[in-house]
């Protein structure tokens, strides 16, 4: 049975980022599903044409003999194809994917990449996009010398964006643009306690629903 259909933002950046971009699937391709089509229909022919109901022993058996695994995974109208190395239907289908460690996908806000860490790896990399970003600096340039401190932390928790590190060190830096300017007009510092710094888990998928049969 295969799940595919995030039922949040929130869920389908963790699905990507966590359970498939930290697994090696870097190779990835995007599409919107039009109005006038059943989305469940695009998810079963997917499903189907590239053969992605199959078991972890597969995928396994497939890795060693070269072939690529690849997952399938939608928000709504947005879907994503991402793929590991090896050999596979979806790169002679999709010849313009492309790799997330050089171009990251951006979604609802977000960025999602994979960057070479200090241990010589790759991992998952979730940061605000960049227009995102831009906007969340104009809106406290702008917010930050409210008189009322209280004003400048309440638009602070209700940032929808799931912390991870690179959310993390963005959402800091932008902290510290705000208390810089609040230093300077003699006002009152935003705390820390402010910013959501702790993520915490979602389900995906909904708990009871019913998957993909092949």
């Amino acid at each position: 049975m295969y799940r595919c259909t995030a039922t949040s933002i929130e869920g389908f950046v963790q699905q990507l980022a966590v359970a498939y971009v930290t697994h090696g699937y870097w190779f990835y391709v995007t599409g919107w599903i039009p109005e006038d089509k059943d989305p469940r229909k695009t998810d079963e022919k997917l499903v189907r044409q590239y053969g992605l109901n199959v078991s972890k022993w597969t995928r396994c058996r497939r890795k060693k003999a070269g072939l690529a695994s690849v997952q399938y995974l939608r928000y709504e109208r947005f879907f994503v194809l991402v793929a590991t190395h090896g050999q596979h239907a979806l790169f002679v289908n999709e010849p313009y994917f492309q790799d997330l460690r050089e171009n990251p996908l951006e979604f609802a806000g977000y960025s999602i990449g994979c960057r070479r860490g200090w241990d010589g790896n790759h991992h998952a990399s979730v940061r605000l996009s960049r227009g995102r970003w831009q906007t969340l600096r104009n809106s406290f340039a702008w917010l930050a010398l409210r008189p009322d401190v209280e004003d400048v932390a309440a638009a602070f928790r209700t940032i929808p964006a799931a912390p991870y590190a690179p959310v993390r060190r963005q959402l800091l830096q932008l902290l510290g643009q705000v208390n810089r300017r609040r230093k300077a007009a003699n006002l009152e510092m935003v705390p820390v306690s402010a910013l959501r710094l702790r993520r915490s888990p979602v389900a995906p998928f909904r708990e009871h629903e019913s998957a993909l049969a092949t």
